[in-house]
C-alpha cells in the first residue's frame, strides 16, 4: 500500500523555532533475529528507562511512551510508566504488535505482523484491545497512536478516528516496507499534516532525511535505497561511504551522533521545524536489541541521545516539545483561521 496516494492536508504550526519530540516504542522483549512469537511477552526492561530519564530530567525533555498490549497489561510495567506520567515526566499513547495482541485470529507471519494487512474487523479488534488496556492502565483514554512495525493499512486511520485518536506517528518518510508486504511511505511529507479532509487526525511523521551530494535525487527516487537490484549491488552502502547519498533516521539505534547531526542540519536547512527522535524501550537493557549488547554500548547510546539534545538546543536554537503540544498547536491554528 502506497501512502503517497492519500493527499495530505497541510497544517501551519507557526513555529518560531524548531521543536524536538521523543517517541519511544514501548514494547515487550523478543529476539529480533527469530520469527515472531506469541509467547514472547516479557516486559522486564521497562524500569530500565530510568537510565535515560536521568538525561531527560536535566534537559526538560518529556518523552511519549507509545505502549503495546503486553506492556499495558503488565502491572509492574504499567505502574512504572504511570508514575512517570503522573509526575509530569512523560506522556503516553498506544502501540500495537498484532502477534501478541488479542484476539488471536490470524497466523503469526511476517505479512500479518503489519496489522494493516489483517481483515478490517480483526485489525479493529486488536487496536481496540490495545486502546482499552492503555486506558485502564492510565485511567484515561489514549489519543496518540503508533502502528507496530509502522504497519498502517487502508482502514487503520478510520479505526483510529472511531476510537477517538487525534494523533498518529506511524509514517516513515522516504521508506518502504513493501518487500515484506508492508506499506510504502515514499514521497510522503516529512512535516506534520492532517490525514483527512475533516482534519480529525494529525500525522506527525518520524524524522527521516535523505542527505549527501545526490540528496535531491534520493528524495525524488527513494526506491534507490530499497530496490532488490540496488541492494544486491550494494549501491546504498557505496553511495553512503562516498558521501554521495544516505538515508538517515533521527534515532540512536543504528545511527551515530555524527549521522544524526547531519540529518538534523540538512532538514533544518530545508526549513523543517518538527523533529522526532525515536527508539525502542528494550534497547535500554543490554542484550534485547541489536543496538545495545553490553554496558559500554549502553553508555554510548545514552551519550548519543544527550549529544542530539545538546546539538538541537544549543546549535539549532531548538526547544523540546511533545506530540500532544503539537496537536494543540495545530488545532489552535485551525481555530484561528476558521
Amino acid at each position: 500500500m502506497h501512502f503517497s496516494d492519500f493527499p495530505p492536508q497541510p497544517v501551519d504550526l507557526d513555529l518560531k523555532s524548531p521543536v524536538l519530540l521523543v517517541v519511544v516504542d514501548t514494547e515487550e522483549e523478543f529476539n529480533w533475529s527469530l520469527p515472531f512469537d506469541r509467547g514472547s511477552v516479557a516486559t522486564r526492561s521497562i524500569p530500565a528507562q530510568d537510565r535515560v530519564h536521568e538525561i531527560y530530567d536535566r534537559w526538560g525533555v518529556v518523552p511519549t511512551y507509545v505502549m503495546d498490549y503486553p506492556v499495558a497489561t503488565s502491572p509492574v510495567a504499567a505502574h512504572y510508566l504511570r508514575a512517570l506520567v503522573d509526575e509530569g515526566r512523560a506522556e503516553f499513547g498506544t502501540h500495537c504488535h498484532p502477534w501478541v495482541t488479542p484476539p488471536h485470529g490470524e497466523a503469526v507471519t511476517v505479512f500479518n505482523s503489519f496489522h494493516g494487512n489483517l481483515p478490517v474487523e480483526l485489525e479493529a479488534a486488536k487496536i481496540r484491545a490495545s486502546t482499552d488496556a492503555v486506558a485502564q492502565a492510565f485511567g484515561q483514554a489514549p489519543t496518540v497512536f503508533k502502528a507496530g512495525r509502522y504497519g498502517l493499512g487502508p482502514h487503520t486511520m478510520d479505526i483510529l478516528k472511531e476510537l477517538g485518536y487525534t494523533v498518529d506517528c506511524s509514517y516513515v518518510p522516504h521508506t518502504s516496507f513493501s518487500q515484506e508486504g508492508g506499506p510504502s511511505f515514499y514521497r510522503t511529507p516529512v512535516q506534520p499534516f492532517f490525514t483527512d479532509p475533516d482534519r480529525a487526525l494529525l500525522e506527525v511523521p518520524m524524522t527521516v532525511g535523505v542527505c549527501g551530494v545526490l540528496g535531491g535525487v534520493g528524495r525524488r527516487m527513494p526506491a534507490i535505497f530499497d530496490h532488490p537490484l540496488s541492494r544486491a549491488g550494494h549501491l546504498p552502502g557505496m553511495a553512503n561511504r562516498l558521501g554521495l547519498l544516505e538515508r538517515l533516521r533521527l534515532s540512536p539505534e543504528g545511527f551515530d551522533l555524527d549521522s544524526q547531526i547531519r540529518v538534523m542540519t540538512a532538514l533544518f536547512n530545508q526549513g523543517i521545524k518538527v523533529f522526532t527522535l525515536t527508539y525502542h524501550s528494550p534497547t535500554l537493557q543490554p542484550g534485547n536489541t541489536p543496538y545495545v549488547g553490553n554496558q559500554e554500548e549502553l553508555t554510548q547510546f545514552l551519550a548519543t541521545i544527550e549529544g542530539v539534545l545538546s546539538f538541537f538546543r544549543d546549535r539549532l536554537g531548538g526547544r523540546f516539545s511533545t506530540l500532544k503540544e503539537i496537536d494543540r498547536l495545530a488545532r489552535s491554528q485551525e481555530a484561528s483561521l476558521a
